[in-house]
C-alpha cells in the first residue's frame, strides 16, 4: 500500500535527525503484521475483552494500551510505526511512551520515553495509513550490543483520543499486554500496573519497532501463517521458530542479524481473492497482497524465508499446485526486483495429515507433497528450510507424536501446528550458513 503524504512526510523527518550518523542505518528489530479489523482473526489464551472493548464497531475509547514487545536487538535509539490500515475513520494518538518493562506492565524507573511524531506529541493516522514515529532515545542502552538486554521486552505505551472505530491489530500475540479501562484517559507515562486491569494476548495499532544498528546489520524476515505467528507455541515463553533461529542466528553473528516474525494465523499464499476493513477473512490478506507492506516496507530486509501454503490447500480453499507455485514464484520476484542481493530461502510445508476439521486429508497431503518438491528442486530458492523432514514421522506421514500436544493451552493437539518439541526442531534444522551475514 502507497504511503501517504502524511506517513511519508512523517518518515522523512523522522529519519532526518539521524541521518548523518556515519555508519549506522535503521533496522527493523520486531513487527507484527496487521490482519484486519478486530476481532477479524485467530487469537489464542485471549481473556475476555468485553469489559476493555464492550463494542468492536467502537474499538478503543479514550484509552491506554500498553503493549509489550521484545526487540530482536538493541539501539540507542527506536522509532515505532503505528497502523490504521484496516480502520474506517481517522484515529488520534498521544500520550505515546516506550521503556523498558521491569515485570508484567510496570516499567523500569527512568526508562519511558514519550515519542512525538513529526516533533508533536500526537498524531492523526487516516484510514488505510500508518505512519512512523521520530526517534526516540533509549538512555538506558549504552551501548550495542549491550548483552543484558538480549531478550528483554519493551512496552510501548499509546492513548488512543475518543474512539478509535474499528483496531487494527495483529491477533495472535501470543504474548500477554495491557489495558486501561474505556474513558481512563491517556496513562501512558505512568510506569506501574494500577491503571491498567485488563490483558490482551494481542498486538493493536503497533505494527513495527526499528533499532539504530550499525549499518552492516542484516534483517531476516519469517513470512508466514499460523505456524510461524506460533500457534500451539507456549504463552509468553517466546518459542516460535524463528524465535530459535535468532536465538541460534544471535549465538553464532552477535547483533549482525535481526530476526522478524511476519506471520499471521490462517494466512495463505494467494487467497483470499478480495480483502478489505469491510469483507476481512480471519487469516488476514494474502501473502501477495500484503508483501509491501509486512515485508518489502521494513527497514534493512536481506533475507526473507518464505512458509506458507497449507492453507490454500485446505477443504476450504482447495487451490491448485500450479495457482500456489504461481504466487509463490511472483513473491520471490516481487522481493527480488525491490532488495537488491536478497536471499530468499523457501520453506517446505509440514505434514498436516490426519487432523480433523480444513486439513488432514490424503488428497491435501498429496498437493503438499508436490508443493515440496517444488520448493525442493524448483530453482526458485536461494537454500531450503526442511521443515517437513524436520517433523515428519515416517511411519504415519503425520507430524512426529511428541510435536502434537498443545504447550498453548494443553490438549492434544490439532496435528497441523507443532508444539514447543516441534518448533524447536524446526529452527534447529535452519542451516545457518543460509543466513550468515555477507559483512
Amino acid at each position: 500500500m502507497r504511503l501517504s503524504i502524511l506517513s511519508l512526510i512523517l518518515s522523512l523527518l523522522a529519519a532526518a535527525p539521524v541521518s548523518a550518523q556515519k555508519g549506522q542505518k535503521w533496522v527493523t528489530t520486531w513487527t507484527a503484521s496487521v490482519q484486519g479489523p478486530f476481532p477479524s482473526g485467530n487469537s489464542l489464551a485471549q481473556p475476555n475483552l468485553r469489559f476493555a472493548f464492550p463494542a468492536p464497531a467502537t474499538g478503543a475509547r479514550d484509552q491506554t494500551l500498553r503493549l509489550i514487545v521484545q526487540p530482536d536487538l538493541w539501539g540507542r535509539q527506536t522509532r515505532l510505526r503505528l497502523s490504521n490500515v484496516f480502520g474506517t475513520k481517522p484515529v488520534t494518538f498521544d500520550g505515546v511512551f516506550a521503556g523498558l518493562q521491569l515485570s508484567g506492565c510496570v516499567i523500569v524507573t527512568g526508562t519511558n520515553r514519550p515519542v512525538n511524531f513529526g516533533g508533536k506529541p500526537s498524531v492523526t493516522v487516516p484510514p488505510g495509513e500508518s505512519v512512523w514515529s521520530d526517534p526516540v532515545d533509549l538512555p538506558f542502552v549504552k551501548s550495542a550490543p549491550q548483552p543484558e538486554l538480549a531478550g528483554r521486552k519493551l512496552a510501548v505505551s499509546l492513548h488512543v483520543v475518543g474512539e478509535s472505530g474499528p483496531m487494527t491489530w495483529h491477533a495472535k500475540a501470543l504474548a500477554t499486554s495491557y489495558l486501561t479501562a474505556p474513558g481512563a484517559g491517556s496513562k501512558g507515562q505512568a510506569t506501574d500496573e494500577s491503571a491498567f486491569p485488563f490483558t490482551t494476548t494481542s498486538w493493536y495499532f503497533l505494527d513495527a519497532l526499528d533499532m539504530m544498528a550499525p549499518a552492516g546489520t542484516e534483517v531476516v524476515v519469517a513470512l508466514g501463517d499460523s505456524i510461524t505467528d506460533g500457534t500451539a507455541s507456549t504463552l509468553n515463553g517466546d518459542d516460535r521458530w524463528p524465535n530459535v533461529l535468532s536465538r541460534r542466528l544471535h549465538a553464532a553473528y552477535g547483533d549482525r542479524v535481526s530476526v522478524v516474525n511476519a506471520g499471521i494465523g490462517g494466512n495463505q499464499v494467494i487467497g483470499p481473492a478480495e480483502y478489505s476493513a469491510q469483507k476481512p477473512s480471519s487469516g488476514g490478506p494474502a501473502a501477495q497482497q500484503r508483501l509491501d507492506r509486512d515485508v518489502l516496507s521494513l527497514s534493512g530486509v536481506s533475507a526473507v524465508i518464505l512458509f506458507e501454503g497449507i492453507n490454500d490447500l485446505g477443504r476450504a480453499t482447495n487451490a491448485s499446485v500450479d495457482s500456489i507455485e504461481a504466487g509463490m514464484k511472483d513473491i520471490v520476484a516481487r522481493i527480488r526486483s525491490r532488495v537488491p542481493g536478497v536471499r530468499v530461502i523457501g520453506a517446505t510445508v509440514v505434514s498436516a495429515f490426519g487432523a480433523n476439521g480444513s486439513h488432514g486429508s490424503p488428497e491435501e497431503d498429496v498437493k503438499r507433497k508436490s508443493i515440496n518438491d517444488f520448493i525442493r528442486t524448483g530453482g526458485l530458492f536461494d537454500g531450503v528450510a526442511d521443515f517437513d523432514k524436520a517433523t515428519l514421522d515416517p511411519q504415519t506421514g503425520s507430524l512426529r507424536p511428541e510435536f502434537i500436544p498443545d504447550s498453548t493451552i494443553g490438549g492434544p493437539g490439532d496435528k497441523v501446528h507443532p508444539n514447543r518439541a516441534g518448533y524447536l526442531a524446526m529452527g534447529t534444522s535452519v542451516d545457518l550458513k543460509l543466513l550468515a551475514p555477507k559483512r
